[in-house]
């Protein structure tokens, strides 16, 4: 290009970047030297001195009176620019969920671009550089505050660069100059290239590196390499000759840069061109459509110029294929996927997504993912722009007319994500302010790498009005998106899933569950879906009382309270009591079977039970049937009711109350609550009410076949001793039948506490329970002996009619009763055997005399009590006698045995004779031990003096000297000498064995005995 050409080249990017900018107020430039807001004092280079000519400023005065005709709506603009900036275009929403989220950089932002325009942009460490047309770099942090701001320039920032460590600042301008500064040192370089400069780039690890190495150029058409030397700067021009310079960047070894004609990349190490790249065939204008280079790593370079897009990977050349003499760079290029757009690329990046993810689950891609679920798949985010005049691609602008050249509005520019294959994944059109104004060229896009490594980064988009943070949805925005839809369920969902994954820190960043869960139990009750509403509240109220009670009274206020009454929580937490007995009242009015149920359910304590009570009371005052009679019919809801209250006066401690309804309602456990509550004082006058019931009872399990037992009248109510028999026996004398079970189970108890009503017993017992009759007769003495025996006599009882004689002494009346109408050997034979009377015995035989079965039997059963040769001797001659031999052979049967048993029992005790014999024998004549030491009792001298010394032993073992025999008086008592025989006492310790045949031995047998004064029992009484 020549030099003309290079001329026009920088007139038409300064026409450009005034046309670009109408909001840029020139004339605060005019006052060369006037500080600026920032407090720095800004170039001298402001009137005029960019080098542009006359038509230029010109141009420019035009565009800045035309932007001050809508300063008005630019004003407008501005105050709605703290609007959410996800609303976006709210025209045309889309159902499917966006891949990113945005918000707009806050901070000091906004007052900066308020009177001036973003030109540059560049990130290193948490921080932003942020250059403008006014020539001043701000310097932000992540969240828009401005930390410093210097003026190095006159014009336009047009590029910057920063190195890795963000303490030094290439700026590249309009006004031709070069300015790397340091922000922690005084270290400043500034390099005056005379024409715009459009791109600089520092070398890797600018910081650390003496050469301070870095690259630039513009309009001018020459990449030059400056290293610093001894003596300033060296400059090392690594490419001319073919336009301007775009854009440079450099990675690692490798620098790349971009002019009209193509790409190229140079190896730093073999100081070698390692590829060149032509331009995209029928590309636009390179001026108006900008060339953006991006390193995705050392080796890959991302190329997007125009509307196509070019992956580079970089690697070393094979040496097989390398000859000897071939002077070939060590690396080459090779160009792995090309895509053609249908718009313009102000911008590209790499993105990180997962390998699972897809088109509709780009929200899947987190800024914090775990191990398990790390991004490992790069597609690409570009910034698209959509000329709003195709003839500027076309190059035949220039044939317009005035009119048709007039500048058209600009569409949104649009962030899209493009994967390898091409395929677009999403697509977002930003609402950048303003944005109808800007061209390509004005939109920067630059990434924000991860704090972690593996983790998706964030982007930012930059305009001349706008920097706009971009960051991957994660599932928060996943949930927060669905919630914006109302797909609550979806929502919570998400939240459960991913609590589950997550550890605790991350659930505490998490999205509110409970917040999701009342919009959605709002939004349900809104739809009428009251059933779905309720099922949701015990996961979105938990254990908060009051979210609780606010939700139940919604429900009652919309009459759906029956809705959320089966998840109401009685414990954990427990609720007012105001929202337990609106319950309750809602099921007397409505569900009296449920009010039953929830009542025996519910703990006590949580409502007002006395305040139940008088409702309910209410309500069965009012109901068709309120008799007291516990025999009146009561239709279904009455029993309900009383239902109600016996459970609710049990619950209340008030069982004398609840016992009423018990007993109407003929519930068995009635006689449970009084035996609990001792309420026998309370339910005497019940008594013939309960013992009707519980003989209801009885006759229900007997049909329903159960075993006939004891009635729990009888061991309950007929028990209950406390009651005064007197007043129960008054009520029961209406039905002899409970009557009768009363006082036998009284009787039962205690046989003294019915002695007032023995004789009514007799009766009942004759009446209902015959077999008891005898028992009963034979255990009481209470009873009427005459009016027994006529009641007996009126009912054909002659057991009983026989034994009330023999009570009153007539026996053979009693026996002849056994005889004539009984019939009876066996029970005749009895009877004589217990009265133990002989003339009984003599009426018995001359009874049987004439009758053959008597006599049988009395020889069959007859024992010591008659002699059997009576009966026999009593039989007439030719009285015929059915098994009379059986009966004699009986007899003799039973004699020989009882002539066995004595002989047994007379060996038995002869043997026990003889051998106790034995033993006493043997005790009497055994020897003693005898010690010497032991001494007489008598004198106290010791026994043995010498082996002629005569000595006495008695049987009680009491050794004395034979010569003491006189003084054996004086004996004592010794209790720890044993017994004979084995410690029994016995006849050998009572009787005296001399040792020495001496006259005195009976003499002192007889003063050993006078001296215990034991008489003949023995010496030593205390042994026997």
């Amino acid at each position: 290009m020549t030099e003309d050409a290079n001329g026009h080249g920088e007139e038409k990017d300064s026409r450009l970047v005034a046309d670009s900018h109408d909001q840029m107020n020139l004339a605060e430039h005019e006052d060369g030297g006037e500080p600026s807001e920032n407090g720095e004092a800004e170039s001298p280079m402001q009137n005029g001195g960019d080098g542009r000519n006359a038509k230029q400023r010109e141009e420019d005065s035009w565009e800045s009176e035309s932007g001050d005709g809508d300063g008005e709506e630019d004003e407008e603009d501005n105050a709605e620019r703290d609007e959410d900036y996800d609303e976006g275009d709210e025209e045309e929403e889309d159902d499917e969920e966006p891949a990113l989220k945005y918000e707009r950089l806050g901070g000091s932002v906004h007052d900066l671009l308020v009177k001036d325009s973003a030109s540059a942009l560049a990130y290193s460490r948490q921080r932003l550089a942020l250059g403008a047309h006014s020539g001043i770099v701000h310097l932000l942090d992540m969240q828009g505050e401005r930390t410093k701001s210097v003026k190095p320039h006159s014009a336009s920032i047009l590029d910057i660069s920063l190195d890795e460590t963000g303490d030094f600042i290439a700026t590249a301008s309009m006004d031709g100059q070069v300015v790397i500064y340091s922000l922690s040192t005084p270290e400043v370089y500034s390099f005056d290239k005379k024409r715009p400069m459009r791109t600089v780039s520092l070398e890797p690890d600018f910081a650390k590196r003496s050469k301070r190495a870095f690259v630039c150029d513009g309009l001018a058409g020459n990449l030059i390499l400056h290293e610093k030397g001894w003596l300033g700067h060296k400059e090392t021009v690594l490419h001319t000759g073919e336009g301007p310079i775009w854009q440079a960047r450099w990675r690692g070894r490798l620098i790349a840069w971009a002019n009209d004609l193509g790409v190229k990349i140079y190896d730093t190490v073999s100081q070698m061109r390692i590829i060149y790249i032509d331009r995209p065939t029928d590309s636009p204008r390179a001026d108006l459509f900008k060339c953006t280079l991006h390193w995705q790593d050392d080796s890959t370079l991302l190329i997007a110029w125009a509307d196509q897009i070019r992956v580079c990977r970089i690697r070393a050349r094979p040496r097989s294929n390398v000859k000897p003499s071939a002077n070939l760079p060590p690396l080459l290029v090779e160009i792995t996927a090309v895509f053609q757009l249908d718009c313009m690329m102000a911008g590209i990046v790499p993105y990180l997504m997962p390998e699972s993810a897809g088109p509709h689950t780009l929200h899947a891609a987190p800024t914090n993912t775990t191990k398990s679920q790390q991004p490992t798949l790069t597609v690409f985010l570009i910034l698209a722009y959509t000329p709003p005049d195709i003839s500027v691609l076309t190059g035949n602008e220039a044939a317009l007319s005035r009119a048709e050249q007039a500048r058209k509005a600009a569409e949104r520019p649009e962030l899209r994500i493009i994967s390898r294959g091409g395929e677009e994944l999403a697509n977002d059109a930003l609402s950048i302010t303003n944005y109808e104004r800007w061209a390509c060229n004005d939109y920067v896009l630059i990434e924000v790498p991860a704090a972690v490594e593996g983790q998706a980064g964030s982007y930012v988009v930059m305009s001349p009005k706008d920097v706009v943070l971009v960051k991957p949805r994660d599932w928060r925005d996943h949930v927060l998106w669905l919630v914006e839809r109302k797909r609550f369920e979806e929502a919570l969902d998400e939240i459960e899933k991913h609590n589950k994954e997550s550890d605790e820190d991350e659930k505490r960043e998490g999205v509110s569950a409970v917040a999701i869960g009342q919009r959605y139990i709002e939004h349900l009750v809104g739809e009428e879906d009251y059933t779905k509403a309720a099922r949701l509240c015990p996961k979105v109220c938990t254990h908060n009382t009051k979210r609780w009670e606010d939700w139940i009274f919604v429900f009652a206020q919309r009459h759906q309270l029956q809705a959320i009454i089966p998840y109401v929580p009685t414990e954990e937490p427990t609720l007012g009591r105001l929202v337990y007995e609106m319950i309750l009242a809602y099921f007397l009015s409505h569900n009296r079977q449920m009010l039953l149920k929830t009542i025996k359910d519910w703990p006590v304590g949580i409502y007002d039970i006395s305040a139940v009570i008088v409702a309910v009371q209410a309500e069965l005052d009012s109901a068709p049937s309120t008799s007291t009679s516990p025999s009146s019919p009561a239709t279904s809801d009455t029993v309900l009711l009383m239902e109600c209250l016996a459970e609710l006066y049990t619950m209340n401690r008030q069982p004398s109350k609840a016992f009423p309804y018990f007993l109407r309602l003929r519930r068995p456990n009635v006689f449970d609550l009084i035996r609990e509550h001792n309420l026998f004082t309370a339910v005497q006058d019940q008594a013939l009410l309960l013992v009707e019931f519980d003989f209801e009872l009885k006759e229900k399990r007997r049909e329903a076949g159960g075993k006939s037992i004891r009635t729990r009248a009888q061991r309950s109510v007929c028990s209950w001793i406390t009651f005064t028999p007197f007043r129960v026996v008054q009520q029961l004398q209406v039905r002899d039948f409970y009557l009768y079970l009363y006082l036998d189970a009284l009787f039962a108890k205690d046989q003294h506490l019915t002695s007032h009503f023995a004789d009514t017993q007799v009766k009942l017992y004759a009446e209902y329970a015959p077999k008891k009759l005898i028992d009963f007769l034979r255990s009481s003495n209470y009873y009427t002996f005459e009016r027994a025996y006529k009641v007996c006599e009126e009912r054909g009882l002659v057991a009983e009619m026989v034994f009330l004689l023999g009570r009153m002494g007539d026996n053979r009346r009693a026996l002849n009763l056994i005889i004539e109408r009984l019939g009876d050997v066996d029970r005749a034979i009895d009877f004589a055997k217990e009265q133990h009377d002989d003339d009984l015995w003599e009426d018995l035989l001359r009874y049987s005399e004439t009758r053959p079965a008597f006599i049988r039997g009395l020889l069959e059963n007859v024992g010591a009590e008659i002699n059997p040769i009576r009966i026999i001797r009593r039989i007439k001659n030719g009285l015929e006698i059915p098994e009379l031999k059986g009966a004699l052979i009986k007899i003799l049967h039973d004699f020989n045995l009882q002539i066995s048993l004595l002989e047994g029992c007379q060996d038995i005790c002869n043997g026990d004779c003889a051998d106790l014999a034995q033993r006493s024998h043997k005790n009497q004549t055994a020897g003693f031990f005898l010690s010497g030491k032991q001494t007489c009792p008598v004198c106290g001298d010791s026994l043995i003096e010498n082996s002629q010394s005569l000595l006495l032993l008695f049987l009680c073992r009491h050794v004395v000297h034979a010569r003491c025999m006189n003084k054996s008086e004086l004996l004592q008592h010794h209790t720890e000498i044993g017994h004979s025989l084995g410690g029994r006492a016995g006849i050998g310790e009572k009787i005296a064995l001399y040792v020495h045949s001496s006259g005195h031995a009976s003499t002192a047998a007889a003063q050993s005995v006078k001296r215990e004064g034991k008489g003949y029992d023995g010496l030593d009484g205390a042994q026997l």
